[in-house]
């Protein structure tokens, strides 16, 4: 979510300083995309920083004979990995 919202604020800022043509006495339209394309460059930055951590996991497989059957039964975990320091 917030890879889309840093791309849709890019995309706005975008067009407040290269798409209008506006002037307006009490705000500074240009100035306000640039704020906005830097805004959105730093959020999708950051949110595929965190997109790229959660992701981390560790996958265990264990495979052992079940003392009944004597079938062999494979098990599969997934964890995810503890933060790094």
């Amino acid at each position: 979510m917030s890879i889309g919202l840093g791309i849709l604020l890019v995309a706005i800022g975008a067009v407040l300083t290269y798409a209008l043509n506006v002037t307006v006495d009490w705000i500074d339209l240009d100035l306000v995309g640039m704020i906005l394309m830097i805004a959105g460059a730093i959020v999708t930055v950051l949110g595929i920083v965190f997109a790229v951590r959660r992701r981390r996991s560790i996958t265990e497989t264990r495979a052992v004979a079940d003392p009944v059957s004597g079938e062999r039964v494979t098990r599969t975990e997934d964890r995810v990995a503890p933060p790094e320091v």
